[in-house]
């Protein structure tokens, strides 16, 4: 049985062993040092400052994630959205950006950005079908060469 909840303090290591699988199936690597870094204090870098980060539960298994990382009052950044492989293709990705929708308008956000590396196509387009668009950002992080934006 699939559950969505919020973060709690002691899911790092499941959720940074998420990200560095999932990642891997493109031939990308984590970045603990860097745009990772954000992964061992969640709870300060998402949740104090008015963000959010939930993961996605099988029976109790962390096996996909997603964060609200808050940009301004009005705009928040979608990160860390992953699935472990064999958990795609089972509609919860759709479950995540339902789940996510909700949250971030119950934050309050009305625009939503997000990075991503031109090689995970299966997120682009399940964002592309939420209505995100492409845009060029100021700077994109180290591993990404993608941005996207959907306004609320």
């Amino acid at each position: 049985m699939y559950k969505l909840r919020d973060y709690k303090k002691g899911d790092e290591s499941d959720i940074f062993t998420l990200l560095k699988i999932a990642l891997q199936e493109y031939g990308l690597s984590v970045d603990p040092k860097g745009t990772d870094a954000d992964i061992k204090d969640i709870y300060a870098s998402y949740i104090l400052p008015g963000g959010a980060f939930k993961v996605l539960e099988d029976n109790g298994k962390i096996v996909g994630s997603y964060g609200l990382l808050k940009i301004s009052n009005t705009t928040c950044e979608l990160r860390k959205m992953y699935l472990y492989p064999e958990y795609k293709g089972k509609g919860l990705g759709k479950k995540m950006m339902d789940d996510l929708f909700l949250t971030v308008t119950s934050l309050g956000f009305t625009k939503i950005v997000l990075e991503t590396n031109s090689s995970l196509k299966e997120a682009i387009n399940l964002y592309k079908k939420y209505g995100f668009t492409e845009y060029n950002p100021e700077h994109l992080s180290d591993r990404c060469n993608y941005a996207m934006e959907k306004e609320l």
